[in-house]
């Protein structure tokens, strides 16, 4: 069985061939600002403009836990905007992630991978700000993903 590739550098700048799906985890309250998504904002601003958009109109759509929403940035780079966790503060409530609404995204991201026929490429979704364990996602990205035969590279930022 495949495995996730982990690498270190900059999981918005994905080095292989082929189409491209980039995933990450966002809050269900509309809020962008910190964390990944910065990164994904230097480099292009319709991730942002489009999850803006999608919580701002979210009375008639699909926003909420587990919901995902893919934007095309590039001819052959897409975004995966996960919905995987609940606000933005860990309080009486625990940490921000929710593993089931991650779960249900990377089934969604899945889907469009093969669709695509894509790789997908993450930091390690939920264990930033979402306040997540690794050791309880990286079992999700293997069912949903790589026993799927979606090949997975896991970007690690910095030295």
């Amino acid at each position: 069985m495949s495995e996730i590739t982990y690498v270190r550098g900059d999981a918005t700048a994905p080095s292989v061939k082929g189409v491209k799906l980039i995933a990450h985890v966002c809050n269900d309250i509309g809020g962008w600002g910190k964390g990944f998504v910065l990164a994904l904002s230097r480099r292009w601003p319709e991730p942002e403009a489009a999850y803006r958009a999608w919580h701002r109109d979210r009375a008639h759509n699909d926003f909420g836990l587990g919901a995902t929403q893919f934007v095309q940035v590039e001819k052959y780079v897409w975004v995966a905007n996960l919905i995987g966790q609940r606000g933005i503060r860990t309080g009486s409530k625990g940490v921000p992630v929710r593993y089931e609404a991650i779960d249900t995204g990377l089934a969604h991201v899945a889907t469009q991978a093969a669709e695509l026929d894509a790789s997908v490429h993450m930091p390690r979704i939920g264990c930033g700000l979402a306040g997540g364990d690794w050791f309880r996602v990286e079992p999700l990205i293997m069912r949903r993903l790589v026993e799927r035969g979606v090949a997975v590279t896991v970007y690690d930022h910095g030295e």
